[in-house]
Order: structure tokens, then sequence, then C-alpha cells
């Protein structure tokens, strides 16, 4: 399977964050699954990559042209392929349409956007790909409450909490990955309107 993760592009982050999401890629080539990223060699991006890479993995990364051209990031250098785009959302449908999977590791609003476009695509019934939060030291928990908050408040649907999974357990993550996915509800199931 090809699993895009989204995530911090910041290397001024605590070294937990990058020591578990190194972590993560290997797992992930342990378990038979390449890596589709945004193409960043820092951060939690470049922790992914190094450890697929140090586990012989497969890299996929894109990312746009102008992140070069004006020295905003760096592109990981071992990746297998690079895929230059013109946009961020060009960027971000390659990504989208590569992937079998989706693993959200900490990351900040470009992250934040990433989660929240991909979640709803799934909404909407555009794909029925799995979604997971790596909840690396409660990243993610205020995030989940303000979730509920919109849920309580008539704002999301109940349903949607099955739309994706949160964790920081590596193992629950990839069983919840690798897991056959339920068939896509059909929208009115999903969103009011």
């Amino acid at each position: 399977m090809k699993i895009c993760v989204f995530g911090a592009a910041s290397p001024k982050i605590d070294k937990e964050y990058i020591d578990r999401v190194e972590l993560l890629g290997e797992e992930m080539v342990k378990r038979g699954h390449s890596l589709v990223f945004g193409g960043g060699g820092n951060g939690l991006m470049g922790a992914a990559a190094r450890g697929v890479q140090a586990q012989g993995g497969y890299i996929e990364g894109i990312i746009p042209s102008f992140f070069e051209n004006e020295n905003i990031e760096a592109v990981f250098p071992y990746c297998d392929e690079v895929v230059e785009t013109a946009t961020m959302r060009e960027r971000k449908q390659i990504m989208e349409d590569r992937s079998d999977a989706f693993i959200i590791v900490p990351g900040g609003i470009g992250t934040f956007e990433e989660f929240f476009e991909i979640m709803t695509l799934r909404q909407l019934c555009r794909h029925n790909k799995p979604i997971a939060l790596f909840n690396i030291k409660g990243y993610y928990n205020e995030l989940n409450t303000m979730m509920q908050a919109a849920v309580e408040k008539g704002f999301v649907r109940s349903a949607v909490d099955a739309l994706y999974k949160t964790t920081d357990d590596m193992d629950e993550l990839f069983a919840f990955l690798e897991a056959p996915q339920p068939e896509n509800l059909l929208v009115k199931d999903l969103k009011d309107g």
C-alpha cells in the first residue's frame, strides 16, 4: 500500500516527535508499504522519509517548484521519485491520487489543512481511503475535543467519527489502516445540506 504522510516541515520541534516518526517510516516498510509525502527533508516529513530510507523502502516526494526556487524548503535528497508541481493545490491532488491511506503526524497550519481536506473528501464520498491521526504526545487531543464539540452543537454528524482513527499506538494505527474499509456511506449519512 502507498501511504501518504502529512506532517510538520519545521526542524525546530521536540526530538521525541522526530524519533517516533522515523520509527513510523521504518515500520511502514517492514509491513510492505511505501511512502508518498510532501518531499521535504526537514521536520517530520524528513523523519518519515529517513525511516523509510533506512529500511530500503520506496519514496515518492511531491513538492512545489517554488519551495526550492525561493529557498522555502529543501527536497529530501533520497527520493526514488520527485514530482514538482506549480501549486500547493496540485501537490495535494497528486498526493491524494497516488495514496491508498493517510497518516497525519503532528504539524502546523498546512498539516491541519491537509487533514481537513482529505476528511472533507471522505465525508463527501469522493474516496474511501483510511485516515489516521498519529497522536504522538497527545498532540491531537484538542483537535478531537473540537471535533466532538462540533458534533454536540450539530455542525458535524456523529457518523463522521468513524471516518478516521486517532491513536498514539503504532500497531493500532497500522491495524486500522490495513483493515478492509467499510463501504462508503451515502453523503446524506455524513453531511446535512
